[in-house]
């Protein structure tokens, strides 16, 4: 399964290094103030996928930050109540000895 594995991040990178020298081609962008800045169409391309990565990545990361919090203040409230429960068990009394009649 490691070899698959392997064998899918190089294979991967070696179709995203061909589409890269494939596309190695300049792209205006024109910016604020008549400014054009000549990007090189890979480097955009990766730049756009950075942008709808990285939000994404965030939000899910602040939705399991919130997940583990309501977790571990469940399992505070568990322990709290397992606490209370466990102090308020009656103890069993010990059975009282039956006195015998000695038989003569």
């Amino acid at each position: 399964m490691q070899f698959l594995k392997m064998l899918f991040w190089c294979l991967l990178a070696f179709l995203a290094a061909a589409f890269t020298l494939g596309n190695w081609t300049t792209v205006p962008i024109r910016l604020v103030g008549g400014l054009v800045a000549d990007v090189n169409l890979p480097l955009l391309l990766f730049l756009t996928f950075l942008l709808g990565l990285v939000p994404t990545l965030v939000w899910q990361h602040a939705a399991r930050w919130k997940l583990r919090q309501r977790l571990s203040a469940a399992e505070r409230s568990l322990a709290a109540v397992s606490a209370e429960t466990s102090a308020y068990v009656a103890p069993v009394a010990p059975a009282t000895p039956t006195t015998t009649q000695p038989t003569v």
